[in-house]
């Protein structure tokens, strides 16, 4: 399940986006204290922020700028202004997409889908692969899950990788170790399945129970 951080200041249109992504099956997390928008973007660690422009203290295009000092998380800006200056503004401070109010809340659904979609199921097309709801960053080897996060080996995290790049789809156990050879980690089938047993043991660990189902005869695969 994705979360979304709602950073808007009209406490009515946070709720009606919140309740209405839900019905989605999003998750979402609405900011109380726009002083310190930063420090409930660390805590939830999101992945998509709808962001207002017209925010108390500090403007949305200046939350923007900080979040992008730490992560690429797609930014989708809200504004009562939908002026050309306020779009390339939003675009030149790290913004992904922009909706003018009043809005509609089925375009809004598409516009964060795409986003979404765009950033977390193109596998090649970013560092990020996802599946129901843990997110693998390829470059460092760090699995999200729910606020959790946890540090894969380096065998770890490309079995978990071409998994994902395959999942629903059961990947059998001399595909795994190919791919394992070709980035110079020469194992056999007993050190494959210790590997497997201690990624199982991590992802338990951070609520994922069953992520990885074996499939007689054939490998792993996703569910």
């Amino acid at each position: 399940m994705y979360k979304i951080l709602i950073v808007e200041d009209d406490n009515t249109i946070a709720e009606r986006l919140a309740s209405h992504l839900k019905k989605w099956n999003y998750k979402t997390i609405c900011v109380r204290d726009f002083k310190n928008v930063m420090e409930e973007f660390k805590k939830t660690d999101p992945q998509l922020v709808i962001l207002d422009i017209g925010l108390p203290f500090y403007n949305g295009f200046y939350w923007c700028q900080e979040i992008r000092k730490v992560s690429k998380v797609p930014v989708l800006f809200l504004s009562s202004a939908s002026d050309n200056m306020s779009i390339i503004m939003a675009v030149n401070m790290g913004g992904d997409d922009f909706i003018a109010k009043p809005f509609d809340l089925n375009v809004l659904t598409a516009k964060v889908q795409a986003l979404l979609r765009r950033t977390y199921e193109f596998a090649g097309a970013t560092n990020l692969l996802e599946h129901k709801g843990a997110i693998l960053d390829k470059e460092n080897g760090i699995l999200t899950y729910q606020g959790e996060k946890i540090e894969l080996t380096k065998n770890e995290w490309r079995i978990l990788q071409v998994l994902m790049e395959h999942k629903g789809k059961a990947v059998s156990r001399d595909t795994l170790m190919m791919r394992l050879w070709e980035s110079d980690s020469f194992i056999d089938d007993n050190t494959l399945t210790v590997n497997v047993t201690r990624l199982r043991r991590k992802l338990e660990e951070i609520g994922l129970s069953d992520y990885i189902q074996t499939k007689k005869g054939v490998g792993y695969l996703l569910t």
